[in-house]
């Protein structure tokens, strides 16, 4: 019977400091239990079986094969919805919680879900520097893929678990791109399956609105189905810069000078107040110097964002190698700087060498298994987003996000915005640079609040002639929405190729105040 008291006594105890904290807060801040009791055991596992699962199908050359396949059948779910009458809109059948994105849609239960199982490499062209690649393969599985024959893409996302397919309907950005832009700049064809079932083909030159509407029309044009994309010769190592900057106007001073330097092939800022920051600077290479070589990607290193902090804290410029693979996922353990809030010990160095190879959990079992509770919480207390805005009005932006939100660190990453016909670009007619700056985390003021606050970052963006991303929470009307966007390119599709009737308008699939 001891043993029986000692357990009851512990949970009197549990539930009596429930009751104190609150159940919110345990919810929130104690959920690192469940992370590192079940999730991280699953990611692993998760993680396994899909490597896998690309390096045999690609070794043994079925994929193309499969592919044909596979679009002949989602022409045939189509027709059939056709035949059907159409009386829902159409969607893919991917499970919500399998997204990146931390948004819920609930529309996957009202719609018509066409089943798209394709998440293969197709091809690799390096004769015509291309890859063929399916919609739901990710960068981790292209990286790992291109970095062992000696290529990469130019610009590679971040995060492992983001695909092709969502880089393209939504958008992908990575310091790489004040030279290449976003990552539908560096795609140069794109197929889908229409509402009509037919097959098409666009590029720039051929089916050419088409090709130009695609970006960020959040899959409710057609179906893509496969998509080729740039690829460009890799370097052993990339070369990396630290330069702790001081005094807000002096960091996007800095920051703007080395984003217009297209020598620097990389480019990134971490703001960890209003006033100080590090700039770091890249460049690919095939030699190191091996006192300086830092390989950050090992699991029991440090996460990069603390690393990076040691030389502002200690005021110090330096240099150092990382393996390719290594930077451009530096931020993928620590999911950024988000991991902190669900694993609070998660960086440190017991916790790191003992279990730092399960880490990160996967963002869709973080969602899949989030429940209502966790979900409102976080969209009541925590900020996810990304805003592109011109490069000369950063320092305005940066006093706005610290006055609206305050959450630190902040990410910087420039990229060029081509002047191209779509729903985004520059309001002249010339290419212009531009900041994304991320904000992910709780916010600091005292005044925040969910709506309200992004509002005022969605307005503030808006008259900078700036963009939301769209993964993110979106509290905007459908005029604010179209004001902020190029409607035009994308109406006239949305016309010509019958999408009304079989697909929603990107505002009402992706903004809080239409969704359903």
């Amino acid at each position: 019977m001891d043993p029986l008291l000692y357990i009851a006594g512990l949970v009197v105890l549990f539930l009596l400091w429930v009751k104190v904290k609150g159940l919110d807060y345990v919810i929130i801040h104690q959920r690192w239990i469940f992370v590192c009791l079940f999730l991280l055991p699953l990611s692993v596992i998760f993680d396994v079986y899909y490597y896998l699962r690309a390096w045999i199908i690609f070794k043994m050359c079925s994929a193309p094969k499969q592919h044909d396949q596979r679009v002949r059948d989602i022409q045939r779910q189509v027709r059939e919805w056709k035949k059907e009458g159409g009386k829902t809109y159409m969607c893919t059948g991917r499970p919500g919680w399998l997204t990146v994105s931390l948004r819920v849609g609930k529309y996957k239960k009202t719609h018509k879900n066409i089943m798209i199982n394709m998440m293969d490499i197709l091809e690799v062209d390096t004769k015509r520097q291309i890859l063929r690649v399916e919609p739901l393969a990710n960068m981790g599985q292209v990286t790992a893929l291109l970095n062992s024959i000696g290529w990469t893409l130019p610009v590679l996302p971040e995060l492992d678990d983001l695909t092709v397919g969502g880089l393209i309907m939504g958008t992908g950005i990575e310091s790489s791109s004040h030279i290449y832009g976003l990552f539908q700049h560096i795609c140069v064809a794109y197929e889908l399956v229409l509402a009509d079932g037919s097959l098409v083909r666009c590029t720039a030159k051929e089916n050419t609105d088409l090709f130009y509407a695609v970006p960020w029309s959040c899959g409710t044009l057609g179906f893509l189905v496969a998509a080729e994309v740039r690829i460009i010769p890799a370097r052993t190592w990339v070369k990396l810069t630290y330069e702790p900057v001081h005094g807000l106007e002096t960091i996007c001073q800095r920051f703007a000078q080395e984003s217009a330097n297209k020598e620097n092939q990389f480019v990134e800022g971490l703001q960890y107040s209003l006033d100080e920051a590090v700039i770091m600077t890249g460049v690919m290479t095939d030699e190191a110097e091996p006192d300086k070589i830092n390989r950050i990607g090992l699991y029991f290193k440090p996460w990069f964002f603390k690393h990076v902090e040691n030389f502002l804290t200690e005021n110090r410029s330096a240099v150092e190698y990382i393996p390719l693979r290594h930077y451009y996922h530096r931020h993928t353990r620590s999911i950024f700087w988000e991991l902190q809030d669900i694993i609070p010990f998660g960086n440190n160095p017991v916790f790191r060498y003992l279990f730092g190879w399960m880490v990160p959990p996967k963002i869709s079992l973080l969602k899949l298994t989030q429940g209502e509770t966790i979900r409102r919480l976080y969209e009541q207390h925590h900020v996810v987003q990304d805003m592109l805005v011109p490069m000369k009005h950063i320092q305005s932006a940066m006093s706005r996000f610290h006055n609206d939100i305050h959450v630190y660190p902040l990410w910087l990453c420039p990229f060029v915005l081509p002047s191209q016909p779509g729903m985004v670009h520059p309001k002249g007619d010339e290419d212009e640079l531009y900041v994304d700056i991320g904000a992910y985390g709780e916010p600091s003021v005292k005044h925040f609040q969910a709506r309200a606050s992004t509002r005022q970052l969605e307005k503030f963006v808006r008259e900078v002639h700036g963009f939301q991303m769209l993964y993110a929470d979106v509290y905007m009307d459908r005029q604010e929405f179209w004001d902020m966007f190029d409607g035009s390119l994308y109406h006239k599709l949305r016309e010509e190729l019958d999408c009304k009737a079989a697909f929603p308008e990107v505002y009402d699939k992706i903004c809080k105040s239409a969704r359903h």
